[in-house]
């Protein structure tokens, strides 16, 4: 070791931001191990790098004794006081014992745990640089994947993109271009591992945020999502300024903001509907593009009792129940929806059961 080992330890505290004192105790204490395992020896010692000229002393730690049982752990007091007059009983007395040869071993030990603190220290970087963002949308380009598996390549670390969480009309290949939505940072032994999601709804409204100045400057708020992602969302929006119109600033001149988070998204259809305090408009509103004639609502059952013309019905529903189960998603309430003419025939149905037989009313008195 040298004046050159201790400016090297110097310019990567200043490049990478890793103290150099931390750096020289962990090289201190690889170095016990080192020099324990190169010397076959068992005894007590320190290690110590002068800070200002890199020399490398090892000590070899005793307890001062009456009568020396251990020779490698111990050393008598007449022994110890011939080094230095002022030991006296169970002190430690410290000899040198520096290896001839031991500057090779040192300059190696020093190699593999200056690298090793580099690496943590990298990690330690990109964990906290991510995990700052997760919830948060990434670019990156695929590099490769497994049967499990994308994985794409972030700048300074690769993610994992879940064939689960990829849209089922979506295929990747090395090269591609990709926007997901970072669902979990973790610091594992192998280092940061971050999972990502193209069907977490958080994309969806980041990709508002992204596209929308008005969400981006808290103008227009989104109040909630529902998706089935690679088919078709809901986003409910509301505006703090009464002079902006919500569904407007989403949709953009001419369709083009919502339309460019469609091309993102595959052609996943996304209908934008405007919030509402008013539980009744909000359930109307969120069935849309179905027209709505009347919302009953239960509020101890949480349940939406909706009621559309009958040639709407079929579009309230949806393909498989799909605009139904979307707006009961985004509001949070049960919606049992029916016809007009279901709903007169129910209310018939009613009325004819409550109706009842004159004879049973008839009271006989004696």
């Amino acid at each position: 070791m040298s004046m050159d080992f201790i400016e090297a330890l110097s310019e990567i505290e200043r490049e990478k931001g890793i103290s150099k004192d931390v750096l020289i105790d962990a090289i201190e204490a690889a170095l016990i191990s080192s020099y324990k395992r190169n010397f076959n020896t068992a005894q007590n010692v320190r290690v110590d790098i002068n800070r200002a000229t890199g020399v490398i002393k090892v000590f070899a730690r005793k307890t001062v004794v009456d009568e020396v049982l251990d020779p490698r752990m111990e050393i008598s007091l007449h022994a110890s006081r011939e080094l230095n007059p002022n030991y006296q009983l169970d002190d430690v007395c410290e000899i040198e014992v520096t290896p001839r040869d031991f500057g090779r071993i040192a300059a190696q030990t020093a190699k593999q745990v200056v690298t090793q603190r580099i690496r943590e220290a990298e990690r330690g970087l990109i964990y906290n640089a991510f995990i700052d963002k997760a919830d948060d949308i990434v670019t990156g380009i695929v590099q490769r994947q497994d049967m499990r598996n994308v994985y794409v390549d972030l700048g300074k670390v690769e993610a994992v993109l879940p064939l689960n969480e990829i849209m089922p009309s979506e295929k990747f290949k090395h090269g591609d271009r990709v926007k997901a939505y970072i669902t979990k940072v973790e610091n594992t032994t192998k280092g940061p591992q971050i999972i990502l999601s193209r069907t977490h709804p958080g994309l969806l409204k980041r990709l508002f945020e992204l596209e929308v100045p008005e969400i981006f400057d808290g103008v227009v708020e989104i109040k909630s999502v529902a998706r089935e992602a690679g088919q078709r969302s809901k986003i409910a929006v509301y505006s703090r300024n009464e002079e902006v119109d919500p569904v407007g600033s989403c949709v953009g001149p001419k369709g083009m903001r919502v339309q460019t988070i469609v091309n993102e998204l595959r052609g996943e259809k996304i209908d934008i509907v405007r919030w509402s305090e008013d539980v009744e408009e909000y359930v109307a509103n969120a069935l849309s593009p179905s027209k709505v004639v009347e919302v009953d609502v239960r509020e101890a059952e949480k349940m939406a009792r909706v009621i559309v013309p009958d040639y709407q019905l079929s579009l309230a529903i949806g393909i498989k129940g799909q605009n139904a189960r979307l707006a009961a998603k985004l509001t949070g309430w049960k919606i049992d929806i029916k016809s007009e003419s279901q709903a007169e025939q129910e209310l018939a149905d009613e009325e004819t059961e409550s109706f009842a037989d004159p004879e049973e009313n008839v009271e006989i008195s004696e």
